[in-house]
């Protein structure tokens, strides 16, 4: 009866695995192709049915043969997969020696990209700092942070190079040093020299990841703090009675999850969504001091924020960036259904957006059209806004929905080539093939390469034709593909009711949920997929311990 039950959960799971990823793959197909999703036209309902049925039975077949198959402790026979019950001993010297080659792994690439990637956001942060005229829209600690950093360094020496270059090797390390934790983590699993091998290679030498160790935006930080908590909350799950007796590992725990959100404010809402969840998860300790440690950072990161915004007497956030995905919805209307508005929505919805901005409507991005959001207005008279928004919905229904998915598809659409800035001109080039990375220094800034072949390596990933001369290498940097590992890792430990093996990528899974509703789709909003993919084999054991 047991096994009939387990075999049913499998179908279920595999079938929603096999649903969901065939709809990614359609309908990214046609939003790649043609800028909107046709369900019912040709063959695509065929295609559907057919993608469903063969993607549900080899899942469903996958999962069984591995259940019924003895792997000998190890994924692809090359990796160990950890067994929790024997803990392997690893010295301090291990996680220096992890932090010394992490660093001097990305040591060339920061000479051949001197003095980093300042970039994304990066004079506009500076520029707060140094007019000292600061609002919420950047996360305060991070602009306090990178621009004092770099201001600092350049009263030093003058050079705005050497302040950029001091800001980026310092976050540099930060990362660095969590990354070696990560790393010695695995080690003390059990994953054995040549896996460790593996993942530091993968840490070290992978270009997304270097690229946003080296990157000024707040985007590094928050994913390595993401990654961190991650693996916080894997030997939470591990061992919780070892856990909350130990004063150091409470500290970084209550600590992480106050600093992350500090880095992007998606993250407080994505942590705050998760603590019910771990509540009802460890619901067997709520008189330990389990809960006050998941609470605790939830009122620590309100009161660093509030008291940031007073002592810096920061303006207020725009609304527009919390409206992205509706404002893009009424957009896409105005500029392709114009004739079905009436003269009185017209009025209205250009009170609060532009007409100028309206016409300059893109489907994957929302940067033109949402910048002279009336906000004044909006916080007057909401009602208005939604009310349009509202009639224009029962009207459009299908336009709505290929707004928002235009903005989103490429986090979820393996092939799908990162191009949504083509044709912006920046400070030192104009996007045309390829929107990737942002890969520039803005000003005050100045790129001099000291190793000029991996600048141009660097330079041809970011913003060359590598998407299009390598499509199958390329598959590896996009979001696409790990996107649709996670799902088919968590769909198998969901059937076997494994929720131990989920709940610790809870925050992480959340905050990509608060990116399907943001402006475009962009590697630096979910750099955290490749961070945090080494940790799945931490629990991939069948003798991993749950609560």
């Amino acid at each position: 009866m047991e096994r009939n039950k387990e075999n049913h959960m499998a179908l279920v799971m595999s079938g929603l695995f096999g649903i969901i990823s065939s709809a990614f793959l359609i309908f990214g197909y046609q939003l790649e192709t043609q800028d909107y999703i046709d369900v019912l036209s040709g063959n695509t309902p065929f295609f559907f049915a057919a993608f469903i049925f063969v993607i549900t039975l080899d899942t469903y077949h996958v999962w069984r043969n591995y259940d019924s198959t003895d792997s000998g402790g190890r994924l692809f026979g090359f990796i160990k997969l950890p067994k929790w019950e024997k803990r392997v001993s690893v010295s301090k010297r291990e996680f220096r020696i992890n932090f010394a080659i992490l660093s001097l792994l990305t040591l060339p690439v920061f000479l051949g990209e001197f003095p980093g990637f300042f970039v994304y956001d990066a004079q506009e942060e500076l520029n707060e700092v140094l007019t000292r005229s600061f609002t919420t829209h950047h996360p305060l600690l991070h602009v306090l942070l990178m621009g004092g950093t770099v201001a600092l360094f350049h009263k030093i020496s003058g050079s705005w190079n050497i302040g950029i270059a001091a800001y980026i090797l310092l976050q540099m390390l930060v990362i660095s040093l969590i990354l070696s934790y990560i790393v010695t983590m695995l080690m003390k699993s059990g994953i054995g020299k040549r896996a460790r091998f593996l993942f530091v290679i993968y840490y070290g030498v992978f270009p997304p990841i270097v690229m946003y160790s080296l990157c000024s935006c707040k985007d590094g930080l928050f994913s390595a703090l993401l990654l961190l908590l991650t693996a916080l909350l894997i030997e939470l799950v591990r061992d919780p009675e070892g856990f909350i007796g130990s004063r150091i590992k409470v500290f970084a725990f209550v600590l992480t999850a106050t600093l992350m959100p500090c880095f992007r404010h998606n993250g407080f809402y994505a942590y705050l969504v998760f603590v019910p969840f771990a509540l009802i998860y460890f619901r067997k300790r709520l008189k330990s001091l389990l809960p006050v440690m998941l609470v605790v950072p939830v009122v620590l990161y309100l009161v660093l924020s509030q008291a940031l915004s007073v002592i810096c007497h920061a303006a207020g956030t725009h609304h527009q960036e919390m409206l992205t995905v509706p404002i893009m919805q009424i957009a896409r209307v105005y500029a392709y259904e114009n004739g079905s508005i009436s003269g009185e929505d017209r009025e209205v919805i250009t009170a609060y957006i532009p007409e100028e901005d309206l016409m300059k409507y893109t489907p994957r991005v929302s940067d033109l059209v949402k910048v002279n959001f009336n906000n004044d207005l909006y916080e007057k008279n909401s009602a208005d806004f939604w009310k349009v928004w509202y009639r224009l919905f029962l009207q459009h229904p299908l336009a709505y929905i290929n707004a928002w998915m235009l903005t989103s598809y490429g986090y979820y659409y393996p092939p799908a080539i990162i191009n949504v800035y083509r044709g912006n001109t920046v400070y030192t080039f104009t996007y045309d093939v390829s929107s990737y990375f942002g890969y520039e220094v803005e000003p005050p800034g100045v790129r001099t390469s000291f190793i000029k072949p991996i600048d141009d390596l660097y330079r041809y990933i970011s913003i060359g034709s590598f998407q299009q001369d390598m499509p199958i290498l390329h598959l590896f940097f996009s979001p696409g593909l790990y996107v649709f590992i996670y799902m088919f890792v968590f769909a198998y430990r969901l059937s076997k009711k494994r929720i131990g093996g989920v709940l610790p990528f809870l925050p992480m899974i959340l905050t990509f949920c608060t990116v399907l509703l943001g402006p475009t789709y962009l590697i630096r909003y979910v750099l955290y997929l490749w961070l945090c993919l080494p940790l799945l084999v931490i629990t991939g054991n069948r003798s991993f311990k749950f609560e």
